[in-house]
């Protein structure tokens, strides 16, 4: 198909977000752009939050890794369950009754200001690092099948990206994202669902006959029983539950959204769904990932992993095809942008420049402020995807999951810490604890093999990470007194 057909289609479909966000973002203000209100519908918001969930890695590395790990990664979605109930029924009852803005002000709240700012920091690199490494693999696979043929360079590329996303969510923030999130939701869960459809009739198979050629092939296998591998079913099921309980429990985004819905109740109704959904949705990305490898020898498609997908589709399926899967990739390529650095732009504002308790701005220069961090955000965002660029890796959700374990892992101590105890903290000694556990766990997994002989560390570094800061954390706590300090106030 014509790269320049193509590329019509990407403009076309920015044009609709535009319209959108017009559409959303009439007479927004700052409350609008943090939390929408507090009058987001949670059922739109519990769909938009399908296509943030998922995102571009998942749209083209989960399908891409099942030629290496068959349906593996079931494991972490098993997990992924048990976190999504555990965050509704633990951390959301917290969330409304301090009527939070930020998350990341509970740790003010209970722990103290040090605490306060190492969580959102931390927040502020998990969130770039994860949301850049999923822009990258979107760009990049733009920049191959449409942009390299018209001589455009890959910086460029994703200097314009991020300029539409800076368009349309610029004034509305949440209060848009709901919106546009939605609507890229349903583009990518059609395209997903129509490339299973083609590749079925290609193949000339109905759903069980598929099913069984790929369990005589070895690729639906799910459990993995060898305790020293990284794959070990119990490792998998722990780090799923872990990644959703910080990933999305103690993630400003994704949290940002949820709690833009006016009540508890329906805010649970919101997580509940999307779990519902991405159950379903994710084995069918699973089995998607059955029918590439099940379809590539007969094509004669060579590659592996993140390069599977699009290679099958643009190489060898129809041309309708390969515009459903287009517009589907773009879907998963905005979501996982646009609210990542409306959530950073709104964290940094709150939590580290302290807007809301600003009195030496004026609401029009409170906006302001947020405008210029919204902007620095975006070109961060640059710097970092041509990071990713000259780094590249054969898996792009290994990269993800990999750099949660070490960014997540300090929020996962302190929200325990805060939760699970009623002991006070020296609170200038908190940046050491928090910086110095991911720094033990690196030295950790770079001698693995000397430390733990044939046992491999996998996603159970993050809850490695975690019970470290815990740990440390503790050990520069002291007693509550009654009736005094922060931890006297959560209780």
């Amino acid at each position: 198909m014509s790269p320049v057909l193509l590329f019509c289609i990407l403009i076309a479909y920015f044009a609709l977000l535009l319209a959108v966000a017009w559409a959303t973002s009439r007479n927004a203000n700052n409350d609008s752009f943090f939390i929408g209100n507090k009058s987001s519908n949670w059922m739109l918001v519990a769909f938009g939050m399908v296509g943030t969930t998922l995102s571009g890695a998942t749209f083209i590395s989960v399908p891409g890794a099942v030629g290496a790990d068959g349906f593996g990664y079931a494991q972490i979605l098993i997990g992924y369950v048990i976190g999504y109930i555990a965050v509704a029924y633990i951390l959301l009852p917290l969330y409304y009754r301090l009527k939070l803005t930020s998350i990341y002000h509970y740790l003010d709240v209970r722990l103290g200001r040090r605490a306060y700012q190492s969580g959102a920091g931390f927040f502020i690199i998990s969130r770039l690092l994860g949301a850049t490494a999923r822009l990258y693999l979107v760009v990049n696979i733009l920049q191959a099948i449409i942009l390299d043929s018209l001589g455009i360079p890959f910086w460029i590329t994703t200097l314009v990206i991020l300029g539409m996303i800076l368009m349309y969510t610029y004034q509305g923030g949440v209060k848009t994202i709901v919106w546009t999130d939605t609507l890229q939701t349903t583009c990518m869960l059609f395209g997903l669902f129509a490339c299973v459809w083609f590749l079925l009739n290609e193949l000339g198979m109905s759903i069980p006959e598929s099913l069984n050629q790929m369990q005589s092939q070895g690729l639906s296998r799910i459990f993995t029983m060898d305790f020293d591998s990284p794959n070990f079913f119990l490792k998998q099921i722990l780090a799923g539950a872990f990644i959703v309980l910080t990933m999305t429990g103690m993630d400003q985004e994704m949290m940002q959204k949820t709690i833009s819905v006016k009540t508890l109740g329906d805010s649970q109704k919101n997580l509940l769904s999307l779990t519902a959904v991405l159950v379903v949705v994710l084995m069918s990305f699973l089995f998607l990932g059955g029918l590439l490898y099940l379809y590539a020898p007969a094509a004669g498609v060579a590659v592996t992993g993140d390069k599977i997908f699009p290679a099958v589709v643009m190489g060898h399926l129809p041309a309708t095809v390969q515009i459903i899967f287009l517009v589907a990739l773009i879907s998963a390529l905005f979501p996982s942008a646009d609210g990542a650095i409306t959530a950073l732009t709104s964290s940094f504002c709150i939590d580290i420049l302290g807007i809301k308790r600003r009195t030496d701005l004026s609401e029009a220069g409170k906006e302001r402020l947020r405008r210029h961090v919204h902007l620095g955000f975006a070109f961060l965002f640059l710097l970092l995807v041509m990071a990713f660029k000259v780094a590249d890796s054969p898996s792009m959700i290994v990269v993800i999951l990999k750099l949660a374990s070490y960014t997540y892992g300090p929020l996962l101590g302190l929200f325990a810490f805060g939760m699970l105890t009623r002991r006070t903290l020296t609170d200038r000694l908190v940046p050491f604890v928090t910086i110095g556990a991911p720094v033990l766990c690196a030295l950790l997994e770079y001698n693995q093999e000397y430390l733990l002989g044939s046992y491999r560390l996998g996603l159970e570094l993050l809850m490695v990470n975690g019970i470290l800061v815990y740990a440390g954390l503790f050990a520069i706590s002291q007693r509550a007194q009654a009736g005094a300090g922060p931890a006297a106030v959560a209780a």
